[in-house]
């Protein structure tokens, strides 16, 4: 593994069932954008609900079809169509389908998305997630702290996720937990 997002790094993540390819990072496009092509395997898995508090997202289907959820309300997006997520809209999208589905997706701007991207990919791809593809709570807390402005969970409510993940970010910290590439991942 390296330090840094590159283009053409492939990010396989095994539990839902998805494959991430870099096209351009936030390095290449100096902070403007991350853009990757991802690959939903038939039946995927769909993250958690979550929204980005200051990034939209843009998404083209290549191939296939996604199902996607944007506040409650669910939309299936063919092969040539395009779809936007703005910021701070919750969201959450699967495969549904019995073919793979290709779309290409871009992150705006950049933030440090490309870095949580492989630190969250890197661990389900290294097995160091349970079954739903959450790694342990104490590295989970570290990541959530440290990536707060790209990525934010719906549920719990806020501000309980702000007092537990400052409570238990620090005691992760001392217990060898990362939020980068160097990760201890138990």
């Amino acid at each position: 593994m390296t330090d840094v997002a590159y283009a053409g790094e492939e990010l396989i993540d095994p539990i839902r069932r998805q494959r991430i390819v870099f096209r351009k990072t936030a390095k290449d496009t100096n902070g403007d954008l991350v853009e990757v092509e991802a690959f939903y395997q038939p039946s995927s898995v769909a993250p958690p609900a979550h929204l980005h508090p200051q990034q939209e997202e843009r998404f083209k289907v290549l191939s296939g079809s996604i199902t996607v959820r944007l506040n409650a309300q669910e939309n299936i997006y063919c092969a040539g169509e395009t779809f936007f997520i703005p910021i701070g809209v919750a969201h959450e999208m699967w495969n549904g389908s019995e073919d793979e589905t290709r779309l290409l997706w871009q992150t705006r701007p950049a933030m440090h998305t490309d870095d949580f991207l492989e630190v969250m990919w890197g661990l389900a791809q290294e097995g160091k997630t349970n079954k739903a593809g959450v790694p342990h709570i104490l590295q989970l807390a570290v990541i959530m702290q440290k990536y707060r402005q790209e990525f934010r969970l719906t549920k719990p409510p806020l501000i309980v996720q702000k007092i537990v993940f400052a409570l238990l970010a620090p005691l992760g910290r001392l217990c060898g937990y990362g939020a980068t590439r160097t990760l201890k991942g138990k």
